[in-house]
């Protein structure tokens, strides 16, 4: 429950204080007097998203603080927080704005420890619910409208859907393996046609020496040039042993030489005798080399097939070279690379047909719970449609059709249901989206009965309504007032209303007005307008006097007489309602 707010340079409020009561606390005051201020103000303590706007203008700096009830639930929720409570019975949260030229910064607190926004959120829904009309656009989103259905089940149908996202999250796993194995698959399968291919080139090239090439190039030179290698090789063959000319050749003078040296010998053995044998196996070597000139020329012959067979082989070398060379020799060794690769992706092919039987027993496990959860959801959506109908029909709506439908889909973390609200206010009308079908009173008598039906199961202990009775009027406005103060007999209700009917039924009530004061030098000075400001005022009506008077100007516009006695009697007819629903509560207490 919310026990105080301080606001300090909020919008239009300068400083104020509040304190609240529990049961039915309702704001009233003119059209723009600044009472969706406070509920702002409430909003943005809890965390909720802020401007730069909402400092009052000259300030650079707005706090709010909200002092909220404790519970051992609460309690429990703060120690795994880590945060400490002030004392047992409450819990103090903070937030200061502040803003600069170029940007707005906000910190919030809670009994003094500096909060993220993700806490905030927990503490905001263990502690206020705000409804207001806006929340049209909520009933119209799936997920929205889910959760609040899956929130009235009960907890087996919490516990489902727990199971449901694990059984999702095991699906999600289980596809996305396969998925990563097909796709694995496709690139060993690419590879492998990839590597064959280049082993069937680098095989049918039956590479078997590294210096091939070179050998052919020398083969492709001879062969091109077999004349001209006759021919030098006649010549060299008649310079050391035939000659057809006049000319001496090698081995005619290497014999003269020897014969000369034959007859030194015979005077000079010693020292002469091993020059003789060098001219000797001179002589046998060139005689030598003549022979095999000689044979080797005799042995040359065109032969233009081999020359083109030599020619074509060199092309297919150097294509090889160019492909997976540069070299010859790495051009072999890549093909022996490959043909390791191959034996390791042929060695390496495993069926995925495992996966594909793991992804569809986890599907099928999913389906069959999800199958589970949309059987519990439908049957807590025949209690909720029973129960909204209940709630609809004291709010001037005992003819109304609520249905909620669930449209199948695929799965999803959350289940396969698209969950939406049907809604029918006329007899003979067909069942319509809610969001597309409801007016304005109508919204408004939905949203309080829907929160009529979570009081039970909501952690919140205070419930904020902005102006939820807007759009009705008499016999409706009457029937909101009595909801509103069902529901304050269990939790703290805070209400802006412009209804006299529903002020009247409050347990405590303050009217908010705006005032024009005369501001301070400083002020003066800071926001640059002149002596007078707008401030918003709030005044706890804690007399019977002050509320008939402020019911009388809801009810007439004026404090006339006729106004001052349709307030007195609505003020009556408040207390005697209360008094019975007090004693009805107590009776059930005691039950």
């Amino acid at each position: 429950m919310l026990l105080s707010l301080y606001i300090e340079n909020f919008a239009l409020i300068d400083k104020l204080e509040l304190e609240f009561g529990a049961g039915l606390n309702v704001l009233t005051g003119e059209t723009g007097a600044g009472k969706s201020i406070i509920l702002d103000a409430i909003d943005a303590v809890l965390g909720g998203k802020v401007s730069s706007r909402v400092i009052r203008t000259g300030s650079k700096r707005a706090i709010i603080e909200g002092n909220f009830t404790s519970n051992s639930i609460l309690a429990a929720w703060l120690s795994e927080q880590e945060i400490d409570l002030l004392d047992e019975s409450s819990v103090v949260i903070s937030r200061e704005i502040t803003v600069n030229t170029s940007n707005i910064r906000s910190r919030s607190r809670v009994n003094g420890v500096l909060v993220n926004r993700q806490l905030m959120n927990g503490l905001r829904s263990r502690l206020v619910e705000i409804t207001a009309q806006g929340q049209t656009v909520q009933v119209g989103q799936s997920a929205q409208v889910r959760n609040w259905l899956d929130s009235y089940g009960p907890d087996a149908l919490i516990k489902q859907r727990s199971l449901v996202a694990s059984a999702f999250s095991s699906y999600q796993e289980a596809h996305l393996l396969l998925e990563r194995r097909r796709t694995s698959e496709r690139e060993r399968l690419q590879k492998l046609d990839l590597l064959t291919y280049q082993a069937k080139e680098l095989g049918d090239a039956n590479l078997s020496e590294a210096n091939e090439l070179e050998k052919l190039l020398q083969e492709q030179e001879r062969l091109n040039h077999v004349v001209e290698l006759q021919q030098m090789s006649y010549k060299v063959y008649q310079a050391l042993y035939q000659s057809d000319g006049e000319g001496f050749t090698a081995c005619d003078l290497l014999g003269d030489s020897e014969a000369i040296l034959m007859d030194m010998v015979e005077f000079d053995t010693q020292e002469l005798q091993p020059l003789l044998e060098l001219i000797r196996d001179a002589q046998t070597a060139v005689t030598e080399v003549a022979r095999q000139i000689n044979a080797y020329g005799a042995g040359l012959e065109a032969d233009p097939q081999r020359l083109d067979e030599v020619e074509e082989r060199i092309r297919e070398l150097k294509q090889i070279c160019r492909k997976y060379g540069p070299s010859l020799s790495e051009a072999i060794e890549h093909y022996n690379g490959i043909q390791a690769q191959l034996k390791e992706l042929k060695d390496g092919e495993q069926s995925i047909e495992n996966l594909e039987k793991l992804e569809q027993q986890r599907l099928e496990e999913l389906l069959s719970d999800c199958k589970q959860l949309t059987k519990l959801r439908s049957a807590t959506a025949a209690l909720l449609e029973a129960e909204i109908v209940r709630e609809l029909k004291p709010l001037a709506m005992d003819k109304v059709q609520f249905k909620v439908q669930l449209t199948p889909i695929s799965p999803t973390a959350n289940g396969s249901d698209k969950i939406g609200f049907l809604f029918s206010p006329n007899p003979g009308e067909p069942l319509q989206p809610l969001c597309e079908t409801a007016s304005g009173g109508e919204m408004s008598r939905f949203l309080l009965a829907l929160k009529a039906c979570f009081s039970a199961t909501d952690n919140a202990e205070t419930m904020v309504f902005d102006e939820i009775d807007v759009g009705v009027s008499g016999r409706v406005a009457q029937a909101i007032a009595e909801k509103l103060h069902q529901l304050s007999l269990g939790m703290q209700v805070l209400c802006v209303t412009h209804q006299p009917l529903v002020a009247a039924m409050a347990d405590r009530h303050f009217h908010v007005q705006k005032q024009v004061i005369n501001q301070i030098k400083g002020e003066k000075e800071n926001n640059g307008h002149g002596k007078e400001r707008t401030v918003v005022r709030i005044t706890a009506l804690d007399n019977l006097d002050k509320r008939r008077n402020e019911i009388a100007q809801l009810a007439g516009g004026k404090s006339a007489n006729d106004a001052v006695a349709f307030a007195e009697s609505l003020l009556a007819k408040a207390a005697t309602h209360r008094q019975g629903k007090g004693k009805e509560k107590g009776r059930r207490k005691k039950k």
